[in-house]
């Protein structure tokens, strides 16, 4: 569907016909206009981009891809009154997001055309440390005082509410703004007019440290199941705000980031349709001729046991399948793992546990594995059939303790575990698969 409305728009601007097109364009809600933006060539999604009414025009270009969005102000640099207009009704975490993927000179550029409280806000943002909270946080809250009443706060709420990011919680500070406590609104509505904020407090705070990783705060989101955190610095200042919305982009992105790890992708970007192809050759090619070096321990294992094979051809048969099943436990274990360990349901110290349950599970799974093993051996030879069936009970545990252990190993050196990716959990599984196989053929025929 989209594509049939993509190929209309580009219809309607090759006929230049304008004021059809802002009437189209203004029956799309945001996803679908950022959908034909960002699938459209440079100048027609400048074209479609500068019939957006202001306010449309802010949200869509906070959901482009930085590509695009770079592509906009481009096509937007001879147009300074628009560009100016775009940049400073930007909330200030998303503008200071976008500065972050622009080269330097453009960035540089466009914040000259900050207004000098929006200027200050960007300077201040950028100051702290990549991917820490600091850079996320928005400053655009409502912050009362203690000695206000309900019905000050309230009015203090329609004054300064309209720029807040979110109204759902309010911020009490002391006279040096030092944060004292947070309000759900819904406590302020439901209080007496002449009740004053000190008496609606509870002390229950629970705050962000603004050089923190912006990972912790996506745990402590989960654990304290809030729409809004407040951030401090050292001494307790009120610096800003997280909300939700953008500890769910963050989320994302750090679970896009395991996913590319898993797969051998690391540091790949999010969309591969942008990437160009010698960024994803570079990105791959490291990791496979490592795996083609590891690979080659296979074929050196295999060539140990030449005489089994020459006396035995019937082995090479069940080869793939017992090594691969090998494989495919590790990384069925790995990834329960390495999930477990990213959503903070394990800990390190748990390892012994984890390793008596694997060990259990894993010698279902190889059972179970091995009678159906079997039964394809009874078919095609059936005189190998306690080889093979052990193999695969063998090989299903020796795969799933290295699928569970290596992400374990990983966290304990305090790197990243998802870089235990499935290549490698399936490479040293087909190494551990070849040894077992033909040591068990070359035990049981006496060789």
């Amino acid at each position: 569907m989209m594509t049939d409305t993509r190929i209309n728009f580009q219809r309607l601007i090759k006929e230049r016909a304008w004021t059809t097109l802002k009437t189209e364009l203004t029956k799309l809600d945001v996803p679908d206009i950022t959908y034909l933006i960002e699938h459209s060539n440079q100048l027609h999604s400048i074209i479609l981009f500068r019939l957006l009414p202001g306010e449309e025009a802010k949200e869509v270009f906070r959901e482009l891809h930085p590509d695009k969005q770079g592509e906009i102000i481009n096509g937007l640099a001879h147009h300074a009154s628009r560009l100016s207009d775009l940049m400073n009704n930007m909330d200030p975490d998303d503008r200071t997001a976008l500065f972050e993927e622009l080269p330097g000179k453009i960035a540089q550029q466009l914040m000259q055309l900050l207004s000098t409280e929006n200027l200050k806000k960007t300077t201040q943002l950028l100051g702290y440390p990549e991917e820490s909270i600091g850079r996320l946080m928005t400053p655009q809250y409502v912050a009362v005082k203690l000695h206000f009443t309900v019905a000050e706060t309230l009015q203090h709420i329609r004054r300064f509410g309209k720029e807040s990011e979110t109204l759902d919680i309010v911020y009490v500070v002391d006279q040096h703004w030092k944060l004292l406590d947070d309000l759900p609104i819904r406590d302020i509505l439901l209080a007496d007019p002449d009740e004053k904020i000190e008496d609606l407090i509870d002390h229950k705070l629970v705050v962000l440290n603004a050089f923190d990783d912006q990972e912790t705060a996506v745990q402590i989101f989960k654990d304290y199941n809030r729409v809004a955190l407040p951030v401090v610095d050292s001494t307790n200042t009120l610096l800003g705000i997280v909300t939700i919305d953008d500890i769910f982009d963050v989320a994302e992105e750090e679970d896009t980031e395991d996913f590319h790890k898993f797969g051998a992708m690391q540091n790949a970007v999010i969309n591969p349709v942008l990437a160009t192809v010698s960024f994803l050759y570079k990105k791959r090619v490291g990791w496979l001729l490592v795996l083609v070096f590891m690979n080659v321990f296979s074929g050196y294992a295999m060539s140990q046991f030449e005489n089994v094979i020459e006396t035995v051809v019937a082995l090479v048969f069940f080869l793939p399948l017992l090594i691969d099943s090998g494989g495919n436990a590790g990384s069925q274990s790995a990834t329960l793992m390495i999930r477990a360990l990213a959503i903070g349901d394990v800990r390190r110290q748990d390892w012994i546990r984890l390793l008596s349950k694997e060990l259990a599970v894993s010698l279902l799974l190889g059972i179970t594995m091995a009678a159906g093993v079997s039964l394809i051996a009874t078919w095609r030879a059936p005189d190998i059939i306690p080889v093979v069936a052990l193999t695969m009970l063998a090989t299903v545990m020796v795969g799933s303790m290295i699928g569970m252990l290596l992400p374990l190993i990983f966290t304990r050196m305090k790197l990243d575990p998802a870089t235990a990716s499935a290549p490698m959990i399936t490479t040293i599984s087909d190494i551990m698969g070849v040894l077992i196989y033909f040591s068990m053929a070359k035990w049981f025929f006496g060789l």
